[in-house]
């Protein structure tokens, strides 16, 4: 059965179907005849953002934590405007529908020299682009919009990344024969003999092992088996790890969990267990150089096992159409509970933090009481270099919800994509924590967290500069420093209904005073954490010699070799 539709309300029928009630982005001529199909169906939001990339940010930080959404921009200068946040979605494998309204078809075949283009009749440059950065593309037209629609959603969903859609602006009202049939998911269940294959291998490795081990990556929580491993976990008494992609994916209080891998930086009794291991089976573990501690992982090859989206690689050997969650199910239906003993977890710090009350805070300070500060269900966002680091090796409390970018790592995504997850789910707290230079690459969009009326817990980690550059390089050049605002004035600047509440503490009693008003604030909080400026956890120091002993070598500028004049 079928029946006639416009084809943009076909478009917006298609991704109500998919489960999208959200569209980030930027209106511009080329996709204005679509928002208003949009703002006529009331199954779909459209939600503007002060630019195209932190709309693809918001995206982003929306599907990680409430499911599909879109992102819509306008052709050229729009696109490219989002294609950073887009390839960064596409490394650390979230996915969002990008819909780009196009010139109309008669100019694009025509060649027309238009505006938002490069003036020389081509059409098919943006197209290109976007296929380096997303797994299915379309451009849309009478004749194949149905076909073409539903082929790019189901690759969405399939391998959870970023996928790209041109609409033409003089085809959205033009009618055409639709089905009836609504639009249906369908998790890949490849072949299900496959899958039993690949469990059965796994299974019989598992019930061998002396001491096996489960690493995790993204992928743990993209498709969706986070409670298929804690209860393969369980039953097999095996402990589990996780990568930087993967933080707070698993329950971290629960007796299994033992902390974050990071290879040869790891602690030395994770380092130890995965080193000796006779079965190491990571969840769609990619060797990047922050999950390895830049290749300095130690793994026996005849003893990893990776089960990655849609197959298993077992020592080698890849059993392909054995997708992650059937051969999970498939898995937990062979294994016999374990009675082995699994290893003791470090204990826990002490009680007493560390610092005097009008002590300067120090990241020594800091961080042992934000993870007092943190609770049940929070979700956590964690920019790149200083944050990131220091929040990897906090304990989290249980229903935890942690975003950062550790592969793609573009400072300044984590305020936007605060406001994407927020958004989606407006019931959990949200707390991100970012450092000053990331914050004035995108700082327009606390604007529209405050006109949405959010209420988050910022903390602006103010050191005067690239900390994470000073301790690669450059410690005193000036090309690490920034122009240091008045940060706690922004929210009034930029908001004038004075919606939140700004702090400014640069001691421990001014912080443990700030952490009880955010407690009782209904309304959005930011504080503004003063901070010395090379001073930095730990393992960022550490973080930073290795990266520039890698990237420049022992005959780098760090060791003497650039000279004056």
């Amino acid at each position: 059965m079928s029946r006639r539709m416009q084809i943009g309300a076909y478009l917006v029928r298609r991704l109500a179907e998919a489960g999208i009630s959200h569209l980030f982005g930027v209106p511009g001529d080329f996709n204005l005849s679509f928002l208003e199909q949009v703002e006529a169906d009331p199954s779909l939001t459209f939600v503007g953002n002060c630019n195209e990339l932190n709309a693809a940010y918001a995206a982003d930080g929306y599907a990680r934590t409430s499911g599909l959404c879109g992102l819509l921009t306008t052709f050229g200068v729009g696109d490219l405007g989002a294609i950073s946040g887009i390839a960064g979605a596409y490394a650390e494998r979230v996915p969002f529908v990008h819909i780009t309204g196009i010139p109309p078809l008669h100019a694009v075949e025509g060649r027309a020299l238009l505006h938002h283009t490069l003036g020389d009749g081509g059409y098919g440059n943006i197209g290109r682009c976007m296929a380096e950065y997303t797994v299915a593309q379309s451009r849309l037209t009478p004749e194949n919009a149905v076909e073409e629609i539903d082929r790019v959603l189901r690759t969405c969903w399939r391998e959870r990344r970023p996928v790209h859609l041109q609409l033409p602006s003089d085809i959205t009202h033009l009618s055409i024969d639709v089905p009836d049939e609504p639009f249906v998911f369908a998790e890949p269940q490849g072949d299900a003999e496959q899958a039993a294959l690949a469990a059965s291998h796994i299974a019989t490795r598992l019930a061998a092992a002396r001491s096996p081990v489960m690493i995790l990556d993204s992928d743990a929580d993209r498709f969706g088996v986070a409670g298929k491993i804690a209860a393969l976990a369980e039953r097999c008494a095996i402990p589990c790890l996780a990568t930087a992609p993967a933080k707070a994916v698993l329950d971290e209080t629960a007796p299994y969990y033992l902390g974050g891998y990071v290879g040869g930086a790891s602690r030395p009794d994770i380092r130890e267990l995965v080193s000796q291991s006779d079965c190491v089976i990571g969840v769609g573990l990619r060797f990047t150089e922050i999950n390895t501690g830049f290749f300095t992982h130690d793994i026996r090859s005849d003893s990893f096992i990776n089960l990655l989206a849609h197959e298993v690689n077992l020592a080698g050997r890849s059993i392909p159409a054995a997708p992650l969650g059937a051969v999970l199910e498939a898995l937990l239906e062979r294994v016999k509970p374990s009675s082995r003993t699994l290893p003791a977890r470090p204990a826990a710090s002490g009680t007493v933090l560390p610092g005097g009350a009008e002590e300067r805070l120090t990241h020594d300070m800091f961080w042992p009481r934000v993870a007092r500060f943190l609770k049940e269900g929070d979700v956590v966002i964690g920019e790149a270099g200083t944050s990131n680091t220091a929040l990897l090796g906090t304990p989290f409390p249980k229903g935890t919800h942690y975003i950062s970018q550790p592969i793609w790592g573009a400072i300044g995504y984590t305020l936007p994509a605060l406001f994407g997850s927020q958004l989606g789910s407006p019931d959990r707290r949200h707390l991100l924590f970012i450092g000053d230079g990331s914050f004035q690459l995108t700082v327009q969009e606390l604007s529209t967290i405050l006109r949405h009326d959010q209420k988050p817990v910022i903390f602006l980690l103010n050191n005067r500069g690239y900390t994470i550059e000073r301790l690669i390089l450059g410690e005193r050049s000036q090309y690490n420093d920034i122009a240091n605002w008045r940060y706690a004035d922004l929210p009034r600047v930029f908001d004038r209904d004075d919606r939140a509440l700004s702090l400014v503490v640069e001691t421990v009693s001014e912080l443990e005073d700030a952490l009880k008003q955010a407690e009782k604030a209904d309304r959005a909080v930011f504080i503004e954490v003063r901070l010395p400026e090379m001073d930095a956890p730990e393992a960022l120091k550490v973080f930073g010699m290795v990266v520039a002993d890698y990237d420049y070598g022992p005959q780098g500028p760090r060791n003497g070799s650039v000279k004056k004049g």
